[in-house]
């Protein structure tokens, strides 16, 4: 039989039919992490891949993706828009995001809602051994990163330097990613990098890999003053040797990492999602320590902001709310 060009319109017909029903029996999810170099990233691809083979919505699988995108108050900005369905952000800058504080003052997101806590992310003060910084006090005239002004970070410097008697304007600033910032770091362009993120994070690994680096301490009357404004904030000590070289256990903070999505997201697709991570919570520390830190007995403690009726209901048949 002669092929015509009805024969391949006919096929091309077909195939586009095929799609427009394969993509009808799908729903989309994303997920909106953080940098390469930090921790939101690869647990958000692990997270997407399970909620990917795990959930469904009425017969129709949900298809999940993690982006990299701009840490805690870019996440909740891309949230309060609308722009994507789900994000990581820190417990600190959920509650500024949803009461209108901080970098959202005046600027509410009354739309945020919890899906439920993830782990927590710990406080890194990184610099080269020989920088002769000892303290955040020491940071006065001299260089240091704190991420994008969309981190959580960012803000919790201007909060450091505040109870030391110090402003934004008594240091250099850099708004350099994880990995760009350590680089710089080794190449003597930066003298030091506030990094809040789960611990191990990839980029101070490979720093520490090739120098020898520094974690200042953050604890003392300073750091109790700076809790009672942010009470998020937790004392942790980062263990011994969790980076070659640091061979001392050091006092700092931490602050817990909640995935959160808003309210237009349907009931039906918040559960699913909510039930596929807190069911299979196992799968995730295969990609990062972090992951080993997920369970369904913290999932609730994401501070004040309303939970997502979705996320509610599991919790309620788990037996975590009432």
């Amino acid at each position: 039989m002669k092929f015509t060009w009805k024969h391949l319109a006919a096929v091309l017909a077909a195939a586009s039919l095929a799609t427009a029903a394969v993509a009808q029996q799908r729903l989309f999810f994303g997920i909106a992490t953080g940098g390469t170099g930090g921790t939101y990233y690869p647990l958000g691809g692990m997270l997407a891949q399970l909620i990917s083979n795990k959930a469904t919505v009425d017969g129709k699988k949900i298809s999940a993706t993690a982006e990299a995108a701009g840490a805690s108050v870019g996440n909740a900005q891309l949230l309060g828009k609308k722009d994507i369905e789900s994000a990581f952000v820190a417990a600190d800058i959920l509650d500024a995001a949803y009461y209108g504080k901080g970098q959202f003052a005046n600027a509410p997101l009354k739309n945020l809602r919890a899906l439920g806590a993830l782990y927590p992310e710990t406080v890194q003060l990184i610099t080269r051994a020989d920088s002769g910084i000892n303290s955040v006090r020491d940071l006065k005239g001299k260089s240091i990163s704190s991420g994008s002004p969309g981190s959580g970070q960012y803000q919790l410097l201007t909060d450091l330097l505040q109870v030391y008697g110090l402003t934004r304007a008594d240091v250099k600033e850099d708004l350099s990613s994880f990995t760009q910032a350590v680089d710089k770091i080794k190449d003597g362009n930066l003298h030091a990098t506030l990094i809040t993120a789960g611990v191990p994070t990839a980029a101070i690994t490979d720093f520490a890999q090739s120098h020898a680096l520094k974690v200042i301490p953050l604890s003392g009357p300073e750091i109790a003053n700076l809790q009672k404004q942010q009470p998020y904030y937790a004392s942790v000590k980062l263990p011994a040797n969790t980076y070659k070289g640091q061979a001392d256990a050091v006092d700092t903070l931490a602050v817990m990492a909640v995935w959160t999505t808003h309210d237009a997201v349907p009931e039906t697709m918040a559960y699913e999602v909510t039930k596929a991570l807190y069911e299979n919570t196992a799968i995730m520390g295969q990609v990062h320590a972090q992951g080993k830190n997920i369970n369904l007995q913290t999932a609730m403690a994401v501070g004040s902001v309303p939970f997502h009726p979705g996320a509610l209901k599991y919790y309620k048949e788990k037996g975590l709310a009432k």
